[in-house]
């Protein structure tokens, strides 16, 4: 929860920089990357529908515990992580304002959305995660919808907002376990919560306008008491789903005749920096005893805040730009909830406990883009890299041992964005500044390392961690180009 506060917050301050523009009377200034005024005013008043689609990550903490189970009681937790598409519609009402805080309108509106998701996870298989003895986890989650509050700033053809409001959808978590004899466990409920997040909404030309969206939404929390394979046991599911999406809207009797400016010139080197957020879903795996003994599969989830700095340079023709872009973040991601290997208490302490973090991470990047009107749409890929560590304490029985696992990893990413000029910071900077919000997969590659655990009478048992790294980045910047804020001649 405190991650998506600190969200909230960050895209606040963006949205004070992207669209906190002054009236005439207290900038008197061109407004930048403008030949020529607008037209006419933009309004955002009116209702509008349109449809989306984007990824959603799961961070659903899970907990298994038996008591009565043989050796001494379990209580293995790890989060179970439903990924996949997410597609659907959504339905509004926007009211805008006159100027209200530091000379731009607000808006104010409420939307109601309903999606369909393909969001599932049927990897986790815990107790050892042998054929005579294991715990098989399936999750997944069919659809959900919302329905929030909204309010932004505007300033003409793009708006930057917030939202929060109702949600819920429905959740299925299946257990099938094997000690002994098989049995299976399901709980499939539909479930309420609530919601918050954040996007940026641009102009296309007459009716329509498209966005970028982040939400974060919490379905509540669910726990399940049952008795399967002679085992009475207890199963805890907190439902935490992370949403980013982009979406495509048509307001009803609104912009038609709305002309856009000339597409602002974004040729040339600029510099900058971002603030957001990061979740990982981290598929891991640990066997021991090697060849015959226990590899049970999980999934670590670092979660946390990201910021650092980007550099890169654009080539424009026409309203066509394309781009090499460079960053560096450091990050405060972490998961030390994990528990595995039975968990188990005294009198046979029988556990592996994780505590993973991703420290820092940079990106080498092309863009290319479509710049309507002085707004550019934009995806990008390339490379990236990263460092991650892992400390595992664990215990078998004979003795408890920590290790501690650092590696720098690569791989790729692709993403994309909308950037547009700040007219707020020009009265106090000038007019080079443009706002960006933008969503990052990233994808490292998996690896392996070895390490010992004490065994009996002064032995060694084999122990081999394993983790491939995937990350969901969410995050606003400013940057500054070192071009003329004009129209290019072309």
């Amino acid at each position: 929860m405190h991650k998506s506060v600190f969200i909230l917050g960050a895209v606040a301050v963006a949205a004070i920089g992207s669209v906190g523009a002054a009236t005439a009377a207290d900038l008197p200034m061109k407004a930048p990357y403008l030949k020529a005024p607008v037209a006419m005013v933009y309004d955002w008043t009116g209702f509008y529908i349109g449809v989306n689609a984007g990824v959603g990550i799961g961070r659903d903490y899970t907990r298994l515990a038996i008591p009565a189970f043989p050796g001494g009681p379990t209580a293995e937790a790890s989060y179970l992580s439903p990924t996949g598409g997410v597609g659907g519609g959504q339905i509004g009402y926007n009211w805008q304002t006159g100027p209200l805080f530091l000379g731009s309108p607000m808006i104010f509106g409420v939307e109601a959305d309903l999606q369909g998701t393909g969001l599932s996870d049927h990897r986790t298989c815990l107790l050892g995660c042998m054929p005579a003895q294991n715990s098989m986890f399936s999750q997944k989650l069919d659809w959900f919808g919302t329905v929030r509050g909204r309010i932004g700033l505007t300033e003409g053809p793009v708006m930057t907002y917030l939202t929060a409001g109702y949600a819920y959808g429905s959740v299925k978590t299946t257990l099938t376990e094997t000690i002994g004899t098989t049995g299976a466990f399901s709980s499939n409920q539909n479930h309420g919560g609530w919601t918050w997040g954040s996007g940026i909404e641009a102009s296309l030309g007459g009716n329509w306008s498209g966005k970028i969206e982040y939400l974060w939404l919490t379905l509540g929390n669910r726990l399940n008491a049952f008795t399967l394979n002679t085992f009475p046991q207890a199963m805890s599911t907190d439902i935490r789903e992370q949403i980013f999406r982009v979406g495509l809207n048509y307001r009803i009797g609104g912009n038609s005749v709305y002309v856009l400016p000339p597409a602002a010139n974004w040729a040339g080197f600029y510099l900058g920096g971002n603030i957001g957020s990061g979740t990982g879903r981290d598929r891991s795996a640990l066997n021991v005893g090697g060849v015959g003994g226990t590899t049970e599969l999980f999934n670590l989830s670092p979660d946390g805040i990201n910021g650092g700095i980007q550099a890169g340079y654009n080539w424009q023709a026409a309203n066509v730009v394309f781009g090499l872009e460079a960053d560096i973040q450091g990050s405060s991601q972490r998961d030390n909830r994990a528990c595995v290997q039975f968990c188990a208490n005294p009198p046979v302490p029988t556990y592996a406990a994780y505590d993973a973090t991703l420290p820092w991470f940079g990106t080498v990047r092309g863009r290319v883009g479509y710049s309507v009107g002085r707004t550019l749409f934009y995806a990008t890929g390339g490379y990236a890299y990263s460092s991650v560590k892992t400390k595992i304490v664990a215990d078998t029985g004979f003795g408890a041992t920590a290790v501690s696992l650092s590696q720098t990893k690569g791989g790729w990413t692709v993403g994309g964005g909308i950037e547009t000029p700040v007219t707020f910071l020009a009265s106090l900077l000038g007019n080079n500044w443009t706002s960006k919000t933008e969503y990052l997969y990233v994808n490292l590659a998996s690896s392996a390392n070895a390490f010992p655990i004490p065994g009996p009478v002064a032995t060694i048992i084999p122990a081999i961690s394993s983790t491939g790294v995937q990350e969901h980045i969410f995050r606003t910047g400013l940057n500054y180009h070192f071009n003329s804020p004009v129209v290019a001649s072309y």
